[in-house]
C-alpha cells in the first residue's frame, strides 16, 4: 500500500519533539543569511538573486535528465527582472518557460494557487506540446490513456516499479483538497509546509510529466512567503541535486510507509540547511564581484574588456584563451591580445603558468 491507499489519507502526521531542534537551527541559519544579504547593497543582492535563480532553474531541470544552458536561463531571468548585465543570449522558448514558471512562484508567492495557474506552468513546462517524441497531456490532468501513472527504472522486460500514483478519476479531488491546504495550512511552521508540499504533491503525481519541477517550484513559493520575500538567495533544487540518490530513496521510502511522515520531514529539513548553509559560497562570490568592480570603476574599460571582465568574475568554464577572447567579443585575435595586455598593465589579468599556444588568463580577485 501507498500513502494515497491508507484510510487516513491525507492525514500526514510527524513527530514535532524529534525534528524540533533541527527546525530552529534552519529557521536561525535562514533568518541569518536573510540579514546578511538585506546589509548588501541593491546591485550585489540583485546578483545574487539572479545567481541562485539561473543555478535554481538549470539544477532543478537537471534532476529530470535535462540540461539546459546556464547561459541562457541567466538572460531570460535578466531580461524578465529588467536587470541590465552585459553578455545577454539568445534564449529558446524551453527555457523561458521554465523560467516564466520559477519566476511566478517566486516573485509572485502572494498570490494563491490554483487549479488554473498550475496548469499555466504546466503549459510554460512544455511549450512545444510535448516531451521529446512522446506526446502528452498539457495544461491539464493526467488521463491514464495509457495505464497507471508509475514510476519505473530498469531494461525492457526487467522493470522495477518505485511508485503508483493514485488513478487519474482521483485527481480532481485530491487536487482540491491540496490547495485548499496550501492556502490554509493552519499554524503549521512554514518549512514544515514546503517538505509536506512537496511530498503531497508528488504522491498525487497529476501531470503526465514535470511533476518534480513543479512540486520542488511549489517548496520554492513556500519558502518565498516564509520568508515575505521573491527573491531567492539559496537554492533547494541545487542541492537536491546534489543528493538526488538520498532524495529518491527517501521518497519511496516514505510514499510505501505511513502517513507519520517524520523521516521525510526531517531529510527534507537537513537537505535545506545544507542548502542555505551552500549560499555562503554565492555571497562570497557576488562580494568578490562587487570588490573588483569597487576597484576598476574608474578605469577606462572598452565593451570587449567589460563584457569577459564579468565573464570571468560569474565563473568562466575553461580557460581563457587569445583566440576565446576574439570569439566571445566577435574581434580579431589581435584586438583580443592588445585588450588582454591592457588589463595585465591594469592589474586585472594575470597570465596563467605555461605559455605558447597554450597561453591563458585569469581575473585578479582580491
Amino acid at each position: 500500500m501507498y500513502l494515497w491507499d491508507k484510510p487516513d489519507w491525507p492525514a500526514f502526521t510527524w513527530n514535532e519533539q524529534r525534528i524540533a531542534r533541527l527546525l530552529v537551527q534552519v529557521s536561525r541559519e535562514q533568518g541569518r543569511l536573510l540579514g546578511k544579504m538585506e546589509a548588501l547593497g541593491f546591485e550585489p543582492r540583485n546578483e545574487a538573486h539572479l545567481r541562485t535563480l539561473t543555478e535554481d532553474v538549470v539544477k532543478s531541470s537537471e534532476i529530470e535528465g535535462e540540461k539546459l544552458e546556464s547561459d541562457q536561463v541567466r538572460s531570460s531571468i535578466a531580461r524578465r527582472l529588467g536587470m541590465d548585465i552585459g553578455g545577454l543570449v539568445t534564449t529558446d522558448r524551453n527555457v523561458d518557460g521554465v523560467v516564466e514558471m520559477m519566476l511566478d512562484a517566486t516573485s509572485n508567492y502572494s498570490e494563491a494557487l490554483t487549479e488554473e495557474r498550475l496548469f499555466r506552468w504546466h503549459v510554460s513546462l512544455f511549450p512545444t506540446g510535448g516531451n521529446g517524441l512522446r506526446k502528452i497531456r498539457i495544461g491539464s490532468w493526467r488521463d491514464d490513456s495509457n495505464g497507471p501513472m508509475q514510476v519505473i527504472s530498469g531494461p525492457v522486460g526487467r522493470e522495477k516499479v518505485h511508485y503508483e500514483a493514485p488513478p487519474a478519476n482521483r485527481i480532481p479531488k485530491e487536487m482540491a483538497k491540496f490547495l485548499r491546504w496550501f492556502e490554509q495550512p493552519d499554524d503549521t511552521d512554514p518549512l514544515l509546509i514546503a517538505g509536506l508540499a512537496h511530498l503531497w504533491f508528488v504522491t498525487i503525481h497529476p501531470f503526465d510529466d514535470g511533476n518534480g519541477r513543479i512540486a520542488r517550484a511549489i517548496a520554492d513559493m513556500a519558502f518565498a512567503r516564509s520568508e515575505k520575500t521573491g527573491q531567492r538567495f539559496y537554492s533547494m533544487s541545487a542541492q537536491i541535486r546534489r543528493e538526488h540518490k538520498s532524495y529518491y530513496d527517501t521518497l519511496e521510502r516514505t510514499q510505501k510507509d505511513e502517513l507519520d511522515v517524520t523521516h521525510w520531514q526531517d531529510w527534507f529539513l537537513t537537505c535545506l540547511l545544507r542548502a542555505i548553509e551552500g549560499a555562503q559560497e554565492t555571497l562570497a562570490t557576488v562580494l568578490s564581484k562587487a570588490r573588483f568592480w569597487e576597484r576598476f570603476a574608474k578605469e577606462p574599460l572598452n565593451e570587449r574588456q567589460i563584457k569577459i571582465l564579468n565573464r570571468l568574475l560569474d565563473g568562466f568554464e575553461g580557460k581563457l584563451t587569445t583566440s576565446k577572447w576574439a570569439n566571445l567579443v566577435k574581434c580579431s585575435q589581435d584586438t583580443a591580445y592588445r585588450d588582454i595586455l591592457d588589463l595585465i598593465d591594469r592589474g586585472a589579468l594575470q597570465k596563467d603558468t605555461g605559455g605558447g599556444r597554450s597561453t591563458s588568463y585569469s581575473v585578479i580577485v582580491e
